[in-house]
C-alpha cells in the first residue's frame, strides 16, 4: 500500500508526463502546419463547425449577457446617480473579459467536447491506426485543421459576441434604464479604446488554440473503448475551461 508521499509523487509525476504529452501535441501540430499537402476542404468544414455552427449560442449568450449585466450595474451605479456609465462599464467588460472568457467557454462545451469524442471515436475504432498505414500522418489529417480554424474563429466569434451584447446592454440601458441613446453612445466611444478590443481578441485566440489543443489530446489518446471516449469527452470540457480560467488571469496581467 502507498504511503501519502508516495501517492502525492505518482500523481505529481503524472501530471508532469500528461504536461508532457500536451506540450508534445503542440509541437507537432506546429511543425506540420507548414508542411504539404494543405488540406483546405478539411480546413473549410473546420471553419463551418467552429464558427459557423456555433454563432447562435454564441448570439443568445451575448445578448442576455449585456442586457443582464446592464441591470446589475444600474443598481450600483444609481447609488453615484451615474447611470450614465453602465454603458461603458458593460462595453469594456464585454471587450476585456466577457466577451473572450465567455465566448471560449459556450465553444469549448460545444465544440472541444465534439473534437474529443469525434477523434476518440478515430482512436478506439482503429481508424487513425489506418491513415497511418496509408502514410497519412493523423496530427496533419486530424489535429492541424481543427486548431487552424479554431484560432482563426474563435476571435471571430469573440467580435460577435462584444457587438451583440453592446446592443443587449444599449437596448437595457436606454429602454429600461432612461439613459438617452446618444449619451450611451458618445461614453462609450470616450470610455472604450481599441486596444480593449484587440487584447479580447488576443485572449480570444489563445483561448481557441487551448480548446483545440486540449480537445484533440484528449481523444487521440483516448483507450478503453466508448467508456474511454466518455471520459476523454469529459476531460477535454474540464481541462479546458479550467485551463482558459487560470490563463485569463495571466493574459490580463501580461496585456493590461
Amino acid at each position: 500500500m502507498l504511503s501519502p508521499f508516495e501517492r502525492i509523487g505518482a500523481a505529481l509525476l503524472l501530471f508532469v508526463e500528461e504536461v508532457g504529452r500536451v506540450m508534445t501535441t503542440l509541437g507537432r501540430t506546429l511543425w506540420w502546419m507548414t508542411r504539404p499537402p494543405y488540406r483546405f476542404r478539411l480546413l473549410l468544414r473546420q471553419f463551418d463547425v467552429v464558427g459557423v455552427q456555433s454563432s447562435f449560442i454564441i448570439i443568445l449568450t451575448a445578448i442576455f449577457t449585456g442586457a443582464v449585466f446592464s441591470l446589475q450595474s444600474s443598481y450600483a451605479l444609481k447609488m453615484f446617480e451615474a447611470n450614465s456609465m453602465v454603458g461603458p462599464l458593460v462595453v469594456l467588460a464585454l471587450t476585456r473579459e466577457l466577451g473572450p472568457v465567455l465566448a471560449a467557454l459556450m465553444v469549448i462545451g460545444r465544440v472541444g467536447s465534439s473534437m474529443a469524442a469525434e477523434i476518440g471515436t478515430m482512436r478506439v475504432t482503429e481508424q487513425i491506426d489506418a491513415l497511418e498505414s496509408m502514410a497519412v500522418n493523423p496530427v496533419q489529417y486530424l489535429i492541424v485543421p481543427r486548431v487552424v480554424a479554431s484560432v482563426i474563429m474563435m476571435p471571430a466569434l469573440a467580435t460577435v459576441f462584444d457587438f451583440v451584447g453592446t446592443v443587449g446592454s444599449w437596448v437595457v440601458t436606454t429602454k429600461l434604464l432612461g439613459v438617452p441613446s446618444n449619451e450611451f453612445i458618445e461614453r462609450v466611444i470616450y470610455y472604450v479604446d481599441f486596444d480593449d478590443y484587440y487584447n479580447g481578441i488576443i485572449k480570444a485566440a489563445v483561448f481557441g488554440l487551448i480548446m483545440a489543443i486540449i480537445g484533440c489530446y484528449q481523444g487521440f489518446y483516448a483507450t478503453q473503448g466508448a467508456e474511454g471516449v466518455g471520459r476523454a469527452t469529459t476531460q477535454s470540457v474540464v481541462i479546458a475551461s479550467v485551463t482558459v480560467m487560470v490563463s485569463n488571469y495571466f493574459l490580463t496581467a501580461l496585456l493590461f
